[in-house]
């Protein structure tokens, strides 16, 4: 009798399937517009791809299915459960069992729920973004005040570059609205 892969095995087993996968395409989908590439199971009477025509795009049949072990499980390994509050904690398995926190929970209860976690050893699928730590923040608003003096050093080296440059200045005419610089009346 052959032996039950371990949850691991399973998983490893799982990727290397999934890959050779093809992806399912509803009938028809790359012909037209308005029929999206969402599965749909063909059943036209003269329909190919039911029929199984050689050339035709494969149906998503049972003998895809992952391993039994290895279904409803997050890539991590561990088995997925929804958290609402703190008192969720409770029922997880630290070994087997990983925890989602509910979007609809708020920034404080995140924060508390994941501190909970933390001190039972119990890893999280949907983390709080980290916050940089207060060295990496204080270069990053260095590092911003510097391009703010180089920019205003740039600015007052443009002043002074106008300011040495002549400015032609434009003297009107007696005619319909010519205008003629200085530099051309000096001549």
């Amino acid at each position: 009798m052959t032996q039950k892969p371990t949850r691991e095995q399973a998983l490893k087993l799982r990727t290397r399937l999934k890959s050779k996968k093809p992806k399912f395409r509803r009938q028809e989908s790359w012909r037209y517009k308005r029929v999206s590439q969402v599965w749909r199971r063909p059943d036209g009477m003269d329909s190919k791809m039911r029929r199984k025509v050689k050339g035709w795009p494969r149906s998503a049949e049972i003998g895809y299915r992952g391993p039994k072990k290895a279904r409803n499980l997050h890539p991590s390994g561990y088995e997925e459960i929804l958290v609402r509050n703190v008192d969720d904690l409770a029922k997880v398995d630290p070994k087997i069992q990983a925890i989602r926190i509910a979007h609809t929970v708020g920034m404080r209860k995140r924060a508390e729920i994941s501190m909970r976690a933390g001190e039972k050893h119990i890893y999280i699928v949907n983390p709080l973004p980290e916050e940089k730590p207060a060295a990496e923040a204080e270069e990053a608003e260095e590092e911003e005040a510097e391009e703010v003096t180089k920019e205003e050093e740039e600015g007052k080296e443009a002043e002074k570059m106008a300011e040495t440059e002549p400015e032609a200045k434009v003297v009107q005419g007696e005619g319909e609205g010519e205008g003629r610089s200085t530099e051309e009346e000096k001549s």
